[in-house]
């Protein structure tokens, strides 16, 4: 049997990485406004020392809500909903099947208390389940202010009979008070081998990670503008990390639930 063509891996990754690049830019170039809208409520809120509090439901969606939380260069004020049900810690299979039933996300929320002088993140790559739609539902009857983080295009090329969605057969960014589109493909991986029936090489974490992250940049930058240098954490690995962080801890402690 002769032996299957050598793969150039190195060309492979550097289409990647040269994706991801593009990916951002576009994100950068495309959502600006709508980042800048955002970051002027993130620092209302931060100005009046109450909480940005942000939620990833599904899978690795749970990682954006803990991009930013606890994270060296980020804001202390950021309280990430680490619900158990959807986290990938307690088994993949299981994660997904939460994801999908109708109700969960509204339970999340309420136990969360989340009220009118409220602001919620919410993170999902596709925008569409079940756990996530139920959430935001929930958020606004409290009259909590929403913004969405995920992808239009995943969301609206997706089948409206597809089994991860809400009943209601709502998108995130049809709800949210303003949407943060990371232009995710459907599918979300991005690279293709020879002699590979599915691509590999996802993006939507490195999506989510890059347009959060430059909100958090655009919140800080309008901070400052007002005279306010907002307090944020400092790598306890770092010297005098510990120290930095200390002197703001008893405002947190607390407060953040997740701290």
């Amino acid at each position: 049997m002769p032996a299957a063509p050598k793969i150039d891996a190195r060309r492979h990754s550097e289409a990647y990485l040269q994706g991801i690049s593009a990916h951002m830019q576009r994100i950068l170039t495309e959502e600006t406004p709508a980042i800048e809208r955002a970051a002027e409520a993130l620092a209302e809120h931060v100005a009046e020392d109450r909480l940005i509090h942000i939620f990833g439901p599904g899978g690795h969606s749970n990682l954006a809500s803990q991009e930013i939380f606890f994270r060296a260069g980020g804001l202390m004020h950021v309280s990430a909903i680490l619900d158990e049900g959807t986290l990938l810690s307690n088994g993949a299979l299981r994660s997904m099947a939460i994801e999908r039933t109708p109700g969960y996300g509204k339970v999340v929320i309420a136990d969360q208390e989340l009220g009118s002088d409220d602001l919620l993140i919410l993170v999902n790559a596709y925008g569409i389940n079940a756990a996530l739609i139920d959430a935001a539902l929930e958020a606004k009857r409290r009259g909590v202010f929403l913004i969405g983080v995920s992808s239009r295009e995943h969301a609206e090329k997706s089948a409206p009979d597809h089994p991860a969605r809400h009943p209601t057969k709502h998108n995130l960014h049809d709800l949210v008070d303003i949407a943060i589109d990371t232009k995710v493909p459907v599918g979300d991986a991005i690279v293709d081998l020879p002699g590979m029936t599915e691509s590999i090489a996802a993006i939507s974490t490195f999506a989510n990670a890059f347009a959060l992250n430059t909100l958090v940049i655009h919140t800080v930058s309008r901070l400052l503008e007002r005279g306010v240098e907002p307090p944020v954490w400092r790598s306890g690995n770092a010297p005098g990390g510990d120290e930095a962080n200390g002197k703001f801890i008893g405002r947190f402690r607390h407060r953040v639930k997740a701290l």
